[in-house]
């Protein structure tokens, strides 16, 4: 069995172009990793080789791999396939992840054209690199959203996540969001509150916020609801425990109603303070700000 002591910690990340790559290297730089910025994937052997070196005082490291091309990602595939085989590492994937709409606009700002699709559309290079990067999204241990996120709260997203006072520790994160401005892909778990009684309809409550009391009130006030509370209730009490055996650091529940902004926050508050108690909590609203018309 390996020693946990001598473990060296290997971060991989990799994701979408333009969804964040280059500030998680620079957060991670400020853990006191040692940082390797587009490492391409037929070198990653070597690499290790290097790493495993008993002279070497190396701990920490967090490397970048930049998807280019469909050759490249089958030899990182490959590489990773070998890498989860070193019992002497404690490998782990970061996935940066964005909606199309947000990377066109950054790769707008910026005037870049995409790595897939230079000279043509960005769309069109962001869509070949989705499907290409399926499959390694589905490895990732750690899947993070950028779309709403600056680049200074991606810094103190990474810094909570890996920072080494926070790596043991379990936390719940809670997200109310409106199905109207689609599912949060970074969700764990998620649960459909739109069956519930809808406090837009009642002129009084509409402007408010699940945050109000009164909208509060109103939401909780049905039997759907309080039975609703109760069964998920019992159920994140089953899973958590096992969530966390299993070696999750964090899990991601999402709970969602049409516009995000009244039943599917005041539920995500009374989740938070529920397990506050047995767990550390977070809990943030994706789309309480956000107003539609229908």
């Amino acid at each position: 069995m390996t020693n946990q002591l001598n473990e060296t910690k290997l971060v991989i990340i990799t994701g979408m172009s333009g969804a964040g790559k280059t500030v998680a290297i620079q957060s991670f730089e400020d853990l006191g990793y040692y940082c390797v910025d587009n490492l391409p994937p037929t070198l990653l052997p070597k690499f290790l080789e290097l790493m495993k070196d008993t002279t070497n005082s190396i701990r920490k490291v967090a490397l970048v791999m930049d998807l280019r091309g469909r050759e490249f990602f089958d030899t990182l595939i490959e590489s990773l396939d070998s890498v989860s085989d070193e019992n002497w590492l404690d490998e782990q994937i970061l996935f940066l992840d964005a909606k199309d709409e947000k990377l066109v606009s950054r790769y707008k700002e910026t005037r870049r054209s995409h790595p897939l699709a230079v000279g043509d559309l960005p769309l069109k290079g962001i869509k070949q690199e989705r499907v290409i990067l399926d499959e390694l999204k589905g490895r990732a241990q750690r899947i993070i959203d950028t779309t709403n996120l600056k680049p200074r709260e991606l810094r103190e997203k990474i810094l909570q996540a890996f920072s080494e006072e926070k790596q043991d520790i379990f936390s719940v994160n809670m997200l109310s969001f409106g199905f109207k401005y689609g599912l949060p892909i970074d969700a764990d778990l998620v649960f459909d509150v739109r069956f519930l009684p809808n406090p837009h309809y009642v002129p009084n409550l509409q402007p408010l916020t699940g945050l109000n009391q009164d909208v509060a009130t109103y939401v909780f006030k049905w039997t759907d609801t309080q039975k609703f509370q109760e069964k998920v209730m019992d159920l994140l009490q089953y899973m958590l425990p096992l969530y966390k055996k299993e070696g999750k650091s964090q899990l991601v529940v999402a709970i969602g109603c049409t516009g995000g902004q009244h039943r599917s926050v005041a539920l995500a508050e009374y989740f938070a303070k529920q397990l506050s108690g047995q767990y550390i909590t977070h809990v943030s609203h994706r789309d309480i700000d956000k107003r539609k018309d229908h």
